[in-house]
Formats: C-alpha cells, structure tokens, sequence
C-alpha cells in the first residue's frame, strides 16, 4: 500500500540523547539462559528495608513466557533511597502458589542506570498455563505474583477473556474499580494510556501528587510512577494478572505529538525533548516491557502484535510517538499527509491485521476513532487530538477494514473518561457508507471523580439522536471485560458507584456483542444511571 505523506524522520538531538547515554547503554534484563554477573561477596553495602515497596508484576504474556518486573525502592516517592550500585535480586517462577515445584531459580541485576528495576525477559514456560514468581534480596521476599501464558500459535483457543482500561489521575480519586477486575480472572489486562497524570499537585483533590510542579527531569517521573505504583489495589492488580501496556499523552506531557509539546511557547524545542526522555526512561522503568522497548533517546518501540492462538490478535498502537501535530482547523483534519501512526506503523498495522488465520484482529488503541460530535444541531464542535483530527488516515484504514483482507477489527481505546460504543464507517457523514468495524471506548480507573451522569446526559443524549453510528454512551467509573469466541465477542461495561472512597461497590452497567462476520456492535442490555 503506498501512502500519500512523507516517512516520518525523527530528528535526534545530540545534546538530549547524550544526557541519558548512560541510562540506556548496554543490556539490563536476563532471562532463564543465564544470569549477569553479580559483585563479589561483600562488596554490597547494607540496604535499607521495604526494598519491594512498588510490587512486582508481569507484562506482554507470550506462548512461552511472560516478562517478570520489579523496582527496589523503599522511599519511592522522595528519591528511592537505594545506594549507587548494582544489586543482585534472585528470582523464582514456580507451577504452584506454595513454591513446591519451582521451575526456575536465577539472578538480576537492578542497576541505578535503570532506577534499580529489573526486567525478566522469561522464556521456556508452557503455553496457556498459569504460574507464580517472586523476588528476594537477602532476607527480604517480594509478594508473590500471578501471571498467565498466552495460547500456542496455531492453537485452537474456545475463549479469551481479558480486560481493558486507562486513564487512572491518581488525585481524582481512589483506583476502586482494581480489586473487582481482578475477581473477573482474566487473562490480561490491556491498559490503554495514561497510566500516571503530570499534572501539577492540586491540595483541593481527594489525593495530593507529589511534588510542587509538573516532573520535567527523570528524577520527577520517577517519583510520579512511583507514588501511582504505591496504591494497594493498583499493586495488587498487577501482581494478579498480567498486563499489556501502552502510553498516550498524560505520561508525557498533554496533548504532545511526536516532538511537539502542548504549549510551545512554554517549552522550548530542546526543554521537551528532554522532558520526553526522562518520562520514556521512567516509564520503562516501571512497566513489564520486553527490551525490544527499551528507550534509546527520544525513541521506545511501543507498537508491538501479540497473538491469543488462532483466536485474536492483539494489535497494540502508539499514536503519540510519531503523529503529525493536531491540525486547527476541521479543514486541515482532511489533509492526506496527516498522520497519527506515522508511516511504518501503519504498514505494519496492515500487514499484521491481514492474516486470515486469525478469528479476531483487536486494536489496543489510545484516542477515539468514531467520529464524535460535541455540539448538538447544525454546528459541529470535534476534538482534532482524536482520530477526527486524522480523517484521510482514518478513512484509508476504515477503507481497509471493510476491504475483506482482514478478519473482524474490533478497536478498544482509552482517553475519553467515559463510555462510547459505536459502528465504524469510512464516511460517518454518509448514511449510504458501510459500517466496516466496531469500536468500544472504554471510561476511566479515576479520572474525572465521582460522574455526574444527569449532566452528562444532558448534554450528550441530543448529539446522540443525530449520531447513528454511536450506540450507547454512559460516564460511570469502571473497566471492559471481553469474552472472545469464534462466534462473538461479547463485553460487559463493569462500573463502580464511587472512587471518593476506599472501597465501592460494582455493577455491569451495559452488555455489548460484535458477531463474528457481521460488521458493528448491537447493545444487548443496558441500566438507566440513578
């Protein structure tokens, strides 16, 4: 497929990737062939107790193996406290939760350059099969986790659950919705963006930030990861499943596209590039991501395919790192050198989505897709840093969809804080345009507190009436479960009725099905918000 805008150059700056050369040199995971060498016998200074303070938690699950992860850091929001040396953790994987049948037994290194965190790259397990790891650093043993393998290529899978979620502003509230998503035992977690909020502490919010102003420096982003990572039900989710992660804009920086920050005339070409090393680094540093994402500079190769069997491929994007900037104007969005994905990945998007032999082709995407309106009557209001600014791009991958090379695209996608399900069309301004996809936009962990859904309605319910393609919308707090099938894909929006508390009650708010070959979404039950 040849495309009509230009293969996006990123442009390297010497002064910004020099400042972390020594951050992301050199190789700091290991897996089960081997394991780095360790300082000699008391070389080690002393460590300080409450060195697993952040968790532990497993990532990108595949036939043979998931990654395994964890950070000392036993004063994690005010620097670490952890000494300037390497220091060797020893790690388990066993077949039962007791550690009776250990199945491997080896050692990392958590380097400062990393922040101390140790990625295990783990291979040699079998497919679709549950195991239990943990860490130790001399007396001291990190809790345990639970992680899962994904089925055998090939392999004929009857169903696959999983949840999806984003959006998780730890000052707008409590992460409610985690303790009932992990009682769903699914079989990952794909979490969609915006995993940490760089906003400013706000001393009116249910929780403070930390800090005093927006982080900048790696330092700061250490420090906001880990203050997100100090939440009981939040560790506690990602020591019970594994997670499928990737970023949007709030780990960065609002609204930045490729190398262009929100407010340019704040942050000077070069203060952003640095910015987005450091929030790269730091990221890494505290997510379950295989070495083939480690940051080099301003680049970490986000956009990767994992496959569930024969039964669904899992297609997960990044469309901050190299989209052109959000256009001003509604006539700029038609503009066909306007990219969100930037050239190679939507080569490699297509390419992936067109294997047959997969039953499903789902997307883990960041920013809405369906067209959505924000004015009621004959005006149109759009937010351009949605895919309603990208419309040729859009129209060309909605095109392919409904092109019959591929096989039932479903796109699931953070951002909006609140529920949109809806048909997918090349034109959503023709009524004669197929609908060729479905999409579920899935609400917030936190964001946006508490919902006001009578407002929400309000304004919402009169756009809907002249929106046919969008299906139900609702604002409630909470997460997606899907239940994959040859058949169906049937989801449930899970809510929760508060995250101003520790702990909320939770309901399914709503019951979706996408039907194998039958392109869209139907509502199959849904609840009137008191």
């Amino acid at each position: 497929m040849s495309l009509p805008y230009p293969l996006s150059r990123r442009r390297f700056v010497a002064s910004a990737a020099g400042a972390v050369a020594g951050l992301v040199a050199g190789p700091a995971l290991v897996g089960p062939d081997g394991a780095r060498a360790v300082p000699r016998p008391g070389a080690m200074p002393a460590l300080p107790d409450g060195l697993f303070a952040l968790g532990v938690a497993s990532g990108d699950p595949a036939p043979d193996g998931v990654v395994l992860w964890t950070r000392l850091a036993p004063d994690p929001v005010y620097g670490v406290g952890m000494p300037d040396v390497d220091v060797p953790v020893l790690w388990e994987v066993a077949d039962d939760e007791g550690f009776r049948r250990v199945r491997w037994r080896r050692k990392a290194l958590a380097r400062p350059a990393l922040g101390h965190s140790v990625h295990v790259e783990l291979r040699g397990l079998g497919p679709n099969r549950e195991y239990w790891y943990r860490f130790r650093v001399g007396g001291q043993v990190s809790e345990t986790g639970r992680t899962r393998t994904a089925p055998a290529p090939g392999e004929r899978v009857r169903n696959l659950r999983f949840a999806f979620a984003s959006c998780q502003d730890f000052q707008a509230g409590r992460y409610t919705a985690y303790p009932h998503l992990v009682a769903e035992d699914v079989a990952f977690v794909a979490f969609l963006g915006d995993y940490i909020y760089e906003n400013t502490p706000n001393p009116n919010a249910p929780r403070l930030h930390e800090g005093t102003g927006e982080p900048l420096t790696l330092t700061d982003y250490r420090n906001r990861h880990a203050q997100y990572r100090t939440d009981p039900d939040l560790r506690k989710a990602h020591a019970s499943v594994p997670w499928i992660v990737t970023l949007d804009d709030h780990e960065v920086d609002n609204n930045w596209a490729d190398e262009i920050p929100q407010d340019p005339a704040l942050q000077t070409p070069e203060a952003f590039r640095a910015r987005r090393v450091a929030a790269f680094q730091a990221y890494y540093e505290h997510m379950p991501l295989r070495r083939s994402s480690m940051p080099n500079g301003l680049d970490m190769r986000l956009y990767r395919r994992l496959s569930f069997g024969r039964l669904a491929s899992l297609h997960v994007l990044d469309t901050r790192q190299y989209r052109s900037d959000q256009p001003a104007t509604l006539e700029q969005a038609y503009d066909p050198t306007r990219s969100m994905t930037g050239e190679e990945q939507e080569h490699w998007l297509v390419r992936g989505m067109s294997d047959r032999h997969v039953r499903w082709n789902l997307l883990a995407n960041q920013v809405m897709w369906a067209q959505n309106d924000r004015t009621a009557g004959p005006a149109q209001t759009f937010d351009l840093d949605n895919w309603d600014g990208y419309r040729a791009q859009r129209r060309r991958l909605l095109e392919f969809f409904g092109s019959g090379r591929t096989t039932n695209p479903v796109v699931l996608t953070g951002d909006r804080h609140a529920t949109w399900v809806c048909d997918l069309k090349p034109d959503f301004d023709d009524p004669a345009s197929p609908v060729v996809g479905a999409e579920l936009t899935g609400t917030s962990i936190s964001t946006g507190g508490d919902a006001n859904t009578a407002s929400f309605h309000a304004t919402y319910d009169p756009i809907m009436a002249e929106s046919p393609h969008w299906k139900y919308i609702d604002n409630r707090r909470g997460y997606v479960v899907c239940d994959v099938t040859e058949e169906a894909l049937h989801a449930r929006l899970r809510v929760v009725d508060t995250v101003l508390a520790p702990e909320a009650r939770v309901a399914t708010a709503a019951r979706f099905e996408v039907v194998a070959g039958v392109p869209g979404v139907r509502v199959l039950s849904e609840d009137t918000p008191a």
